[in-house]
């Protein structure tokens, strides 16, 4: 529901108080505005606001008494909204929450406020950027969480500018309808500051400011702690291995499209995958993006944990409130099982968050594809992995010998190398039980070599070199990656490599002796 028909709602159901949570305060006025404009009561109406600075003020010029307290603000309220009961006032106080964590009286004023507008047209709305109320106003208020600018307001702040600066756009009508897209996840102000900077740059907007947004968009939403903005392009070319995991995602190329829509197939919800770090997990999550051509998000579960009361709580919603916003796009949760990593010892904190993300991942109806990357399984509840949160729960095992052969090939052609020109078979034999990431390093490692004692080319025998000095995390840790194929043989997940978990079992790489 939209935000003015939800604020419409509850005024026409006489809610007399209301926390509407936003650090976009302009836009929530502005919005407010609009909402007491289309319910006028027979006497007017106004839109009057109070803040610590300025006092009560009135959006239609009226002179109101002086209140320069939290209290006074209160008591004068109170005296305006009896006086007339035929108006349909709407009262906004800012940044009120500075003042109700402090003063039991501001509590009580509140409470015995919100009991006397009850019986009047005019309402209070509080605005502020946390949805934490005192336990004492719970019963008294209704939280509303206003939500960011969807593409059509953020389009509509864009030909604003253009018209203002009088700037030369070559953007066709989808191209401005791009630009607005770019921007979705930050606030109006924000998108106007990146609008208005792509502007100023050169005096002409083409599509080259929507990579300029874009970038803008990154660093905006790196800065809110927990969230990390990609722009993936990894294809399944750059992932070498795991076809059964591939061809699902393939099936789901088009899933968010509106054919699928009208076809009737829901939205996916997402994978986990779970198994042996170094074997894709996070490669596999920028690959979905570059597949399906979705923003991806990364929650960085470690930085929503913040030192004051409600602060974690606060992030996790804000992020999710953000992978929301930006929606179709890929939400990628790395190791998941760190947000349990506070073992009680936190205050709860830790489970409150994941519990937040859980209950989301449960609920949520926008078209958030979640994927979930876990190391150790072992530390996560059974509810987290069960049907109904994921799709399909995916494992992701030690790379079989042809799998280790398109993955060498993969990192040289990366680097700019024929794979032709390497024995790859004689490689791929070497490194038995090796993981991506150590094949990997093991090219640059060989790169590192050849540059120092040249620089000259690589040979397969530098590659051999290097995977000869490196030590396998299938021999340095093989009682846990024994542990974890425990899930596999169990049935409890699919291989990401082949169709039958029988048939994984068999082709799994043997560990040797540490």
């Amino acid at each position: 529901m939209p935000i003015h028909d939800e604020l419409m709602l509850y005024l026409r159901a006489r809610v007399p108080m209301i926390v509407l949570v936003t650090v976009e305060e302009q836009r929530a006025l502005d919005i407010l505005d609009g909402v007491r404009k289309a319910r006028p009561g027979p006497s007017g109406t106004d839109l009057v606001t109070w803040d610590i600075a300025e006092g009560l003020r009135s959006r239609d010029g009226r002179q109101l008494p002086a209140a320069a307290t939290p209290d006074a603000a209160l008591e004068k309220i109170a005296e305006l909204a009896m006086a007339a009961h035929d108006r349909a006032d709407l009262y906004v106080l800012k940044d009120f929450h500075e003042f109700w964590a402090k003063a039991p009286s501001v509590k009580r004023k509140l409470r015995n406020l919100a009991q006397k507008l009850v019986f009047t047209r005019s309402s209070l709305v509080l605005t502020t950027h946390s949805a934490q109320v005192p336990p004492e106003l719970g019963d008294d208020v209704v939280i509303v969480d206003m939500p960011l600018p969807d593409a059509e307001t953020l389009r509509r702040h864009l030909d604003e500018l253009i018209g203002q600066a009088g700037v030369r756009s070559e953007l066709t009508q989808h191209g401005r309808a791009r630009l607005a897209q770019a921007a979705l996840g930050l606030t109006a102000t924000q998108a106007r500051r990146a609008f208005a900077k792509a502007i100023v740059r050169d005096r002409v907007l083409d599509d080259r400011d929507i990579v300029a947004v874009l970038e803008e968009k990154k660093a905006v939403i790196r800065a809110s702690q927990a969230l990390e903005f990609y722009s993936a392009e990894e294809t399944p070319d750059d992932v070498g291995g795991l076809e059964v995991l591939k061809e699902w995602l393939t099936l789901r190329e088009r899933a968010f499209s509106q054919e699928a829509a009208d076809f009737g197939l829901p939205s996916p919800k997402g994978l986990a995958l779970i198994g042996i770090p170094g074997t894709g997990k996070s490669l596999t999550a920028k690959m979905i993006s570059g597949l399906w051509r979705l923003p991806l998000l990364r929650l960085d579960v470690g930085a929503l944990f913040g030192s004051l009361v409600g602060e974690s709580e606060e992030r996790v919603r804000q992020a999710l409130k953000i992978a929301e916003t930006v929606a179709p796009c890929v939400l990628w949760i790395d190791e998941i099982e760190k947000s349990l990593a506070g073992g009680g010892q936190d205050g709860g904190t830790s489970q409150r968050v994941f519990g937040t993300i859980l209950t989301w991942m449960q609920e949520k109806t926008k078209p958030v594809f979640v994927v979930a990357t876990a190391n150790d399984v072992t530390a996560l509840p059974p509810e987290v992995l069960r049907r109904g949160r994921f799709d399909e729960v995916f494992f992701l095992d030690l790379p079989t010998d042809a799998e280790r052969r398109e993955i060498l090939t993969v990192h040289l052609r990366k680097r700019r190398r024929d794979p032709g020109a390497f024995d790859i078979r004689l490689l791929a034999r070497l490194s038995d039980g090796y993981v991506g990431a150590e094949l990997e390093q093991a090219v640059i490692d060989a790169m590192y070599r050849a540059f120092a004692e040249g620089p000259r080319d690589i040979t397969t025998e530098d590659i051999a070199a290097a995977i000869g000095r490196l030590v396998p995390l299938s021999r340095s840790q093989r009682e846990r990656v024994e542990s974890l194929r425990t899930w596999l043989r169990e049935g409890r997940a699919q291989s990401a490599s082949f169709d039958e978990t029988a048939q994984a079992v068999q082709q799994q790489v043997r560990l040797e002796l540490a």
